[in-house]
């Protein structure tokens, strides 16, 4: 059994689209072990979005994750990496596949519902990173 994160972003929740993702969440066989709502701190964001420091969009990155309710999730699952990137779809919505999380609810390239972690080591930061707003 495999981690990975889910963050259902501040458009998807704002859109009422947070109930409808997690159906088909668990509809693909994961199970949703940790779940809330929440405001990222822009502390969080930096540090969970730190690898992106040096690029043109991670201050626009950061103050999106920031600008309102978010719901971060700890899923669980055989190949859960996999499984969860395979529901979110391409980064881009206009080259998601249909049926995925990011062909029914994103807005745009910047605005696209849904973060996953693209690996088990990714996973893993990004979890503990997570884990500060569970307590």
């Amino acid at each position: 059994m495999e981690r990975t994160l889910c963050i259902i972003k501040p458009d998807a929740v704002k859109n009422g689209f947070v109930e409808e993702i997690n159906n088909l969440i668990i509809e693909n066989g994961l199970q949703i072990l940790k779940s809330k709502r929440t405001k990222i701190s822009a502390e969080i964001a930096e540090e969970f979005y730190s690898e992106h420091s040096e690029k043109p969009f991670f201050t626009e990155l950061v103050e999106f994750m920031t600008s309102d309710y978010s719901v971060v999730q700890v899923l669980q699952g055989y190949n859960a990496v996999i499984n969860y990137r395979n529901l979110m779809g391409a980064t881009n919505p206009n080259e998601a596949d249909e049926g995925t999380l990011r062909a029914k609810f994103a807005e745009s390239l910047s605005k696209n519902a849904v973060h996953g972690s693209d690996s088990l080591d990714s996973a893993q930061r990004e979890i503990d990173i997570m884990l500060k707003i569970f307590d």
